[in-house]
C-alpha cells in the first residue's frame, strides 16, 4: 500500500481501519475508470479512424484484414493489461488473492489473444479467396487445422496455469494418449492431409462440377472444410463426402469440359439394316441436285444410302450455328447389334450451359429422325402389337 495515498486519506479525516478498504475501492476504481476511458477511445476515435483510412486507400487487402471485428479484439487487450499493470497496488505482495486475480486475468488475455488469432485467420482465408492465385484452392481446411491448433495451444495454457505446470508437462501426458487422440482426430488430420493433396493436385476447386455416383453426388461444389466437402446436386439436394474419400476413391471433375468450352454429344441411333441399300440412278440425280452427293467418291456409279446419309450428317453438322467448330465432329458407325446398325453423332456444343445443350440436342436428333425415310432408311425399333394383328392407326 502507497504511504503517500495512506496519508492522503487519513488527512480527510477517514478512521485507519477503513484506509485499507479505501484504498482499495480507489485502486479499483481507477482501473475501472482507465479501462473504460481506453475501451471509449477505441470504439469512438481508433476503430473508426482506421476503418477510414483503410477505406480511403486504393487496395483492398487492408480493408479484409484490418476489419471491424479484428480491430474489436484488439482493443479488447487493453483491459487485461491494464488490469496485470495496476492490479498488484490494491493488494499485498504475494498474497493468494492477489495471485489469483491476475491468474483469471491471464487467462482472460490468453482468451483474447485466441480469439484474436482466429479472426486474423479467418480475415487471411477471405484475402486468399480474393487472390487470382489462390481463390480457386481448397484452402479453408488449412485455415480450420490453424484455428484448431490455435485453441489447443491456449487450451494447454490455461491448463497449465490452472494447475502450475510446465506446458511441457502437459505436453508430454499428451504424447503418452497419442493413439487415443488420434482416435479422436481420425476425420480432422485425414481431412488436413486430403485437403493438401486436393489444393496440390488442383484436383478440386470450388465452383467445379464433379459427379460421385459412390456418394449420390452429381453437381457443384459449394465448399471444401477440414472435414467435408458440399456438394449441390442439380436437384437442389446438398451431397457431403469425407475430403479422404475424394482421394481414395475415383471421381469425375467436369471442369476440362467447361474451360474447353464445348459439351460433348455423344449419342446413336441404330439403323434398321434391311433398309440399307445401293442408290438408284434416280435417287442419285436428286441427291446430286442437292448436294449430297459432293466429296463422295463413286465407282461405276454404285452409291450406299448410308454412306451419303453420313455424309449430309457431318456437313449438317458443321455447318451448325451451335456446334463447336474447333472440336472434334464426327459421324461414325460401331458394332452392329441385334437392335441394328448404331450410327453415332460426335460433336461439342458450342458452349457448356445444360439448358442450351440439351436443347441442341434435341433439335438435331429431331431432324435426324425427319431426314432418314429421304435416304431410304429407317431406324430399329421394337415390334408393337400392331406389328402382328396389321392394324393401322389412322391420321
Amino acid at each position: 500500500m502507497d504511504e503517500r495515498v495512506t496519508g492522503w486519506l487519513l488527512s480527510w479525516g477517514i478512521p485507519s481501519r477503513l484506509v485499507e478498504w479505501g484504498y482499495w475501492l480507489a485502486v479499483v476504481t481507477g482501473i475501472a475508470l482507465a479501462i473504460y476511458v481506453v475501451n471509449l477511445l477505441c470504439r469512438r476515435v481508433f476503430i473508426p479512424l482506421v476503418g477510414k483510412l483503410t477505406r480511403e486507400t486504393a487496395t483492398k487487402w487492408d480493408d479484409i484484414l484490418l476489419n471491424e471485428t479484428l480491430l474489436t479484439d484488439c482493443s479488447r487487450l487493453f483491459a487485461p493489461v491494464i488490469i496485470a499493470v495496476f492490479l498488484p497496488m490494491a493488494f499485498a505482495p504475494e498474497t493468494q488473492m492477489l495471485d489469483f486475480l491476475l491468474k483469471v486475468n491471464l487467462i482472460y488475455m490468453l482468451v483474447i489473444v485466441a480469439k484474436l488469432l482466429c479472426t486474423l485467420l479467418s480475415s487471411l482465408y477471405v484475402l486468399s479467396n480474393n487472390n487470382d492465385k489462390l481463390k480457386n484452392h481448397p484452402l479453408k481446411g488449412v485455415y480450420q487445422m490453424l484455428k484448431i491448433v490455435v485453441i489447443c495451444v491456449t487450451i494447454i495454457i490455461i491448463v497449465s496455469i490452472l494447475i502450475d505446470r510446465n506446458p511441457g508437462y502437459i505436453l508430454t501426458a499428451l504424447g503418452a494418449s497419442a493413439a487415443v487422440l488420434m482416435l479422436v482426430f481420425k476425420d480432422m488430420i485425414m481431412g488436413l492431409v486430403a485437403g493438401v493433396q486436393l489444393s496440390a493436385n488442383d484436383m478440386l476447386r470450388p465452383g467445379d462440377w464433379i459427379s460421385m455416383p459412390k456418394y449420390g453426388a452429381d453437381g457443384s461444389v459449394k465448399e471444401v472444410t477440414l472435414t467435408t466437402v458440399k456438394v449441390q446436386n442439380w436437384d437442389m439436394t446438398i451431397t457431403t463426402i469425407p475430403p479422404y474419400a475424394l482421394v481414395s476413391d475415383s471421381f469425375q471433375n467436369w471442369r476440362g469440359m467447361e474451360e474447353s468450352g464445348g459439351r460433348r454429344v455423344k449419342r446413336s441411333i441404330y439403323i434398321d439394316m434391311r433398309t440399307i441399300s445401293f442408290v438408284t440412278k434416280d435417287k442419285q440425280r436428286e441427291f446430286k441436285e442437292k448436294g449430297w452427293l459432293d466429296n463422295i467418291e463413286r465407282e461405276d456409279h454404285i452409291v450406299v444410302n448410308l454412306h451419303v446419309f453420313r455424309n449430309y450428317l457431318e456437313n449438317y453438322l458443321r455447318n451448325h450455328p451451335r456446334v463447336n467448330k474447333r472440336l472434334t465432329v464426327m459421324v461414325r458407325q460401331l458394332q452392329p447389334t441385334v437392335q441394328g446398325l448404331p450410327l453415332e453423332l460426335y460433336f461439342f456444343f458450342d458452349g457448356t450451359s445444360w439448358v442450351p445443350y440439351e436443347h441442341l440436342q434435341a433439335e438435331i436428333f429431331e431432324h435426324v429422325f425427319a431426314m432418314l425415310p429421304v435416304f431410304g432408311l429407317r431406324v430399329f425399333q421394337a415390334p408393337m402389337g400392331i406389328d402382328f394383328n396389321g392394324s393401322n392407326i389412322q391420321a
